[in-house]
């Protein structure tokens, strides 16, 4: 099996074609961008598709991040990847962008909790904790950094993500036992399709993870008076 996988959720702008049976990604390509994914992506995907033999009727579905992240990213990402498969006539799979983050910390120490934490400002952070075998101990939530080192306990714990060395310096000070690791802190690409070819199409909907409303909000003073 073959999969396109799409990365928007965050700070950068990715694809990649991930084969079930292959160590490395077919093609990929990540641009860093904070802004800009809506006229990045479907450039930089037709320069990935341009790669593979047979093209989009070479794939068997399409893994997109969902969440959470950027509102404007999560929007363009999942578009782009319904509409490819609408047209492709192949499953479109949703892959949290924790669950990207958390997947290659499994290589590392088995006897570690394995964590994710996504940077949400003012002091927060998007969280997900798992045990050393893959079982939930804390879903995708919004938490306090504070709040999030609690919530791993005694520890020892291995981090990913951008938020990771906030967590890492907190649980330090704390006593924790915490590890962070190395790369951009970003979702990999190749991750993402490894996640999206072993999900079930009927479960992984590619629907959008926000955990949190929008920063931007209507101002009262410009809206009009109701008669």
């Amino acid at each position: 099996m073959r999969a396109l996988a799409i990365d928007t959720a965050l700070s950068a702008c990715s694809a990649g074609i991930v084969a079930h049976d292959v160590d490395e990604p077919i093609a990929a390509e990540t641009v860093a961008m904070e802004r800009g994914h809506a006229e990045a992506l479907l450039p930089l995907i037709q320069r990935v598709m341009a790669r593979l033999d047979g093209r989009f009727a070479a794939l068997d579905r399409v893994a997109v991040t969902i969440g959470p992240g950027s509102y404007t990213g999560l929007r363009v990402g999942i578009a782009a990847a319904r509409a490819i498969g609408l047209a492709a006539g192949i499953p479109v799979v949703g892959v949290s962008t924790l669950s990207a983050l958390i997947a290659p910390l499994t290589a590392l120490d088995t006897r570690r909790l394995l964590a994710a934490a996504v940077d949400a400002r003012h002091g927060q952070v998007y969280f997900q904790l798992v045990a050393p075998g893959g079982r939930s101990i804390i879903a995708p939530a919004l938490l306090g950094i504070r709040d999030a080192v609690r919530l791993i306990g005694s520890g020892p714990v291995a981090l990913n993500g951008s938020g990771a060395p906030a967590i890492a310096v907190e649980a330090l000070t704390a006593g924790i036992d915490a590890v962070v690791a190395s790369g951009s802190g970003l979702p990999d690409i190749l991750w993402v399709g490894r996640l999206g070819l072993a999900a079930d199409p009927t479960q992984a909907l590619p629907k959008p993870l926000y955990l949190r409303g929008p920063d931007a909000k209507p101002q009262d003073g410009a809206r009009l008076p109701q008669r």
